[in-house]
């Protein structure tokens, strides 16, 4: 079907893969209705009592890299509806360091741990100063809560770890095995302005499963997850789909590590994605770069219950 003016929010990729799936009509139709280029009042409060907000950017490279900023309630804020200022920046051996600039792409993904919300905000740096970075609001929507763990702030928090971060070519000792049990991972991916026009970007996104569902080879030079059903957007797997590369943080709330993991994609089908739980689609990522931040969170989080979306 011809494509509306209104579904330009979509682009090439995220359009390939909802014809496969079967939903392109269906969003077709929906189109800026979905995705707003302006935050909603509702969004706007969200992101004002926030403590974490997921960041995704490139480097130079064009590497997509992926962590989490942390502030008081407040430190996220609309000035007005078109714009977010974040009063907070990456840490010296934060990979996202390297990632912000003016005019350059970010996504970026507000979560609330114990009510399992979310909201998205994709656009550009206006403006990176000493003490943090006002963003440019091109695309806002909300997710479902789904496959979200629920976890509540521990009273305190905790100063950060001294140890310096350890680098890698694969993922090896505690951070494999940080990894392996993880439950939660965030991931960055982009597509570059000109390659796909309308809707391209930096994103930031959310996946979750039970202890396990991600998982890494015996050299750890690959890792694999199952692509749970979800909003049928493809914005994730659509950038992937143009541009393989993805950065993926694995975060240990109750020790406050983190493990970021970047390198090249596969997306899956068929019998490889029915491996993984019996997906019909999955995820399977070529390590090249490795970097584990002993307790770089301040904040602590104590489990309370798995998604009731996830079986087992």
């Amino acid at each position: 079907m011809p494509e509306t003016p209104d579904d330009a929010v979509f682009h090439a990729g995220e359009q390939a893969l909802q014809r496969q799936d079967g939903s392109r009509e269906h969003l077709a139709r929906l189109g800026a209705r979905i995705v707003q280029d302006a935050l909603p009042e509702a969004h706007q409060a969200f992101f004002a009592q926030l403590p974490l907000l997921v960041l995704g950017a490139a480097d130079a490279q064009g590497q997509p890299w992926c962590g989490l900023l942390e502030g008081a309630p407040g430190f996220v804020h609309a000035p007005e509806a078109r714009s977010l200022r974040v009063n907070a920046l990456p840490g010296a051996d934060d990979p996202l360091g390297a990632c912000l600039r003016r005019h350059g792409d970010v996504g970026m993904l507000g979560i609330e741990l114990d009510t399992r919300r979310r909201n998205r905000v994709n656009g550009q740096v206006l403006e990176l100063d000493a003490t943090g970075f006002t963003v440019r609001v091109e695309q806002s929507f909300g997710n479902c809560p789904r496959y979200i763990q629920l976890r509540e702030a521990r009273a305190q928090d905790s100063p950060l770890d001294a140890r310096p971060p350890l680098r890698a070519a694969r993922l090896q000792g505690e951070a494999a095995a940080l990894v392996r049990r993880a439950d939660t991972l965030f991931i960055a991916t982009r597509v570059a302005r000109g390659q796909s026009g309308v809707g391209a970007g930096a994103d930031a996104s959310h996946r979750g499963g039970r202890p396990g569902f991600v998982q890494v080879d015996a050299e750890g030079a690959r890792l694999a997850w199952a692509e749970f059903p979800g909003n049928r957007y493809f914005n994730t797997l659509g950038n992937l789909l143009l541009e393989p590369r993805a950065g993926l943080v694995f975060p240990d709330f109750a020790s406050g590590d983190l493990v970021h993991v970047a390198g090249r994609t596969e997306i899956l089908d068929g019998a490889a994605a029915a491996a993984l739980e019996g997906a019909e689609r999955a995820v399977l990522l070529h390590v090249e770069q490795v970097i584990h931040r002993p307790a770089a969170l301040s904040r602590r989080w104590r489990l309370l219950e798995y998604s009731p979306h996830l079986g087992g």
